[in-house]
């Protein structure tokens, strides 16, 4: 790990990561007050919820194409392209004089992140391969996660203020623009440095491990990101209005999954693929069961913390799994792909959620997202545990 560390291409794209995950998140602690400065808004109660998985719905567009588009016109430069974007994009909160109009900025700050992530993936997939792979997808989750940390208790701080302050954190990007420039090189070669070439061909029946891939990361987003886009809510329904109370349980879960992701290698080796997804998974189901009981708010914070290590655990071995299974030259596409199903889990979970709100509450919400956790559980047990023979060897 410290070897990573030492490398510029290593910490640049490990910067890069802080911005993309959790990005959407960043105002979730100001949702209340946006929403009642835009009050006059019809839809208003809707349209501030789509505000944190606007982008997502970009992203899940625009990834699938953006991991063509960088197989043709490189890596560094729709990564730079997409920090850009992030910054402009992200901070337009700042001044958008409607409640649509900030919606509109949304979905563009989300052509940002499709390109941050999809050319990061395959920069990755480049630089770095076998064992020395896995630990730095380690590592970016804990950048991404401790990264989200900082950005959401800042932001928390901040909404205190005033409901519209958080967007000026996307500015962050704008700053990364000279380091990912000086830093990141384009790949010139598939080889890695020390003459390791993943297959041609790819791993048999690699199709059957992206389509499972997908199907599993929007899984895990469409339950996780209950937390960023009901949270706030769920909490003022039980008097806890203080936009801090509500960044402190998003916190609570981004703390989390940074530390798992700290030991994830020594989790990956003991448990192995499929037990450690289905660890990610169960961590999930444990969190929203016992969210769906507790009231105070020490327990909802417990519960956060479960839920954060879910994601921790999920998406590094659904990457690194994909990747060592697709033949390098679709490693763009498949990172659009994985993009793709990472957000469009994003987007869909409050469209999933409400009506389950509004039909029995947040408890039958939790409950039926505990349910499909538990049920990735066990595809994840079944289908990704290693073989002696076929498409799940890696």
């Amino acid at each position: 790990m410290g070897s990573l560390l030492k490398d510029r291409r290593a910490v640049a794209l490990l910067l890069a990561a802080t911005l993309t995950v959790m990005s959407n998140a960043i105002i979730s602690p100001g949702l209340p007050g946006i929403e009642a400065y835009f009050a006059a808004t019809p839809n208003a109660d809707m349209l501030t919820r789509l505000l944190i998985t606007a982008p997502s719905l970009t992203v899940a567009v625009i990834a699938p194409f953006a991991g063509l588009l960088i197989d043709r016109v490189g890596r560094k430069v729709m990564l730079i392209i997409g920090a850009a974007l992030f910054g402009l994009a992200g901070s337009a909160g700042l001044w958008a004089p409607t409640l649509r109009a900030l919606l509109a900025t949304r979905l563009i700050l989300g052509m940002g992140v499709a390109l941050l992530m999809t050319a990061m993936t395959a920069l990755v997939a480049q630089y770095f391969h076998g064992p020395e792979r896995g630990r730095f997808m380690g590592l970016q989750m804990t950048f991404i996660n401790f990264g989200g940390l900082i950005f959401i208790a800042v932001a928390g701080q901040l909404a205190n203020h005033s409901a519209f302050y958080p967007f000026a954190l996307y500015l962050v990007g704008l700053i990364y623009l000279p380091i990912l420039y000086v830093c990141l090189e384009e790949p010139k070669s598939h080889s890695h440095k020390d003459g390791s070439r993943p297959p041609a061909q790819g791993q048999e029946g690699w199709p059957r491990v992206l389509g499972t891939g997908l199907l599993l990361m929007a899984l895990t987003f469409s339950i996780f990101y209950i937390l960023p886009t009901q949270i706030a809510f769920y909490l003022g329904e039980l008097g806890h209005t203080d936009a801090s109370t509500a960044a402190l349980m998003m916190v609570c879960v981004t703390l989390a999954a940074g530390t798992i992701a700290i030991v994830y290698p020594t989790l990956r080796r003991t448990l192995g693929r499929g037990g450690v997804l289905s660890a990610g998974f169960l961590m999930l189901a444990a969190g929203f069961l016992l969210m769906s009981y507790v009231q105070l708010v020490p327990m909802i914070a417990v519960a956060s913390l479960l839920v954060g290590m879910g994601p921790g655990l999920i998406v590094p071995t659904l990457l690194n799994s994909t990747l060592d299974a697709v033949p390098m030259r679709h490693h763009g596409i498949a990172s659009g792909a994985l993009t793709f199903s990472l957000f469009i889990g994003q987007f869909i979970s409050p469209i999933l959620t409400q009506p389950l709100i509004t039909a029995g509450g947040f408890h039958l919400a939790f409950l039926v997202f505990t349910a499909a956790a538990a049920t990735g559980a066990v595809v994840a047990i079944s289908i990704f545990r290693e073989r002696k023979t076929g498409w799940a060897r890696s």
